[in-house]
């Protein structure tokens, strides 16, 4: 027999049930983000997602449009790839290692079956194309590691020197809205005419906000980047909208202050990534990349100018 909308007082609203479902799917996103490196059974996955085991796999086929192992070899793949080129010193066992693989052999045949290449060949070939990157003039080129992404306008090393910090940052709760698709331009309007009218109508406009970009556009297909936007909140706040919530995770991260316009973000995100770190004696864990903008955050309208902290989650190699 049919149940009529909203006729059983056990069943939620349509609407809360979608944004219920949409919920439980983040924090399986997320905790497979932070655990890359240990192993992700199905009864763990649909535990986290507060779903029956035999249910969850199909659920969450049908969400994200790929199978949970899939998506979780996907992951895997995709984080090595950064690695490989932001940590050359790093053997491709300790990539593999890192990300979950149990050997270089296993890892080595998934990473070829996805890129068409070893991984030893692959970063080599990326490294020399990104320090070609780094001197060439090519406007409008998407460079790896900008997690905002926007589009890069080449400089020198020398004017991409950067001032790093390594910060002790607590756990901060945020309120966000993800955008899925293509990073640059799109992100911009995204902030503009979703999450802004969002605070505004619930006052948190003068918060802290950070931008988190999940993924990279030179390895991630576009039409599965993910980019969240943020603004900080106390842990007990209850707003209007379709906003989810979580916490970007505390700990040691190396940060330096970027000032400048949309247009050259991107490539100070690609130095940071390709030419410090490797030269930190530090390497990446499975924490978010962020960029900070504090309430001291400027913005020029007339020039596209703002800054912000670009902040990258470190630890011992």
């Amino acid at each position: 027999m049919s149940i009529r909308r909203n006729q059983r007082k056990d069943l939620l609203p349509i609407q809360d049930s979608r944004s219920e479902y949409t919920t439980r799917m983040h924090r399986v996103l997320e905790h497979v983000d932070r655990h890359l490196d240990q192993a992700l059974e199905l009864d763990t996955l649909a535990a986290v997602a507060n779903f029956s085991p035999f249910h969850f796999h199909r659920l969450f086929s049908a969400w994200m449009g790929e199978t949970l192992g899939d998506y979780v070899r996907r992951r895997r793949l995709e984080l090595a790839a950064l690695r490989l080129v932001s940590q050359p010193a790093a053997s491709v066992l300790h990539v593999a290692m890192s990300v979950g693989f149990g050997s270089a052999e296993a890892f080595a045949r998934a990473f070829k079956a996805r890129f068409g290449s070893s991984p030893s060949a692959w970063r080599a070939r990326e490294r020399a194309l990104r320090k070609i990157d780094q001197t060439d003039s090519n406007p409008g080129q998407e460079t790896i590691g900008a997690p905002s992404y926007r589009e890069a306008s080449h400089h020198s090393a020398a004017e991409a020197s950067m001032k790093m910090t390594l910060t002790d940052r607590e756990p901060t709760t945020v309120a966000y809205f993800r955008h899925v698709g293509a990073y640059g331009p799109p992100i911009d309007d995204f902030w503009r005419t979703v999450v802004a009218p969002w605070m505004r109508t619930n006052g948190l406009m003068g918060r802290t906000r950070f931008g988190i970009s999940h993924d990279d556009p030179n390895i991630t297909a576009p039409d599965k980047l993910r980019y969240d936007a943020c603004v900080a909140v106390s842990p007990d706040f209850s707003g209007s909208g379709k906003y989810l919530t979580t916490v970007i995770p505390g700990g040691k991260y190396a940060c330096t202050r970027y000032s400048g316009s949309a247009a050259k973000i991107g490539e100070a995100w690609a130095s940071l990534l390709r030419d410090w770190l490797p030269e930190s004696g530090l390497q990446l864990d499975g924490r978010p990349f962020f960029e900070h903008y504090g309430t001291d955050a400027g913005f020029d309208p007339k020039t596209g100018v703002f800054s912000c902290d670009l902040c990258i989650p470190v630890t011992p190699l």
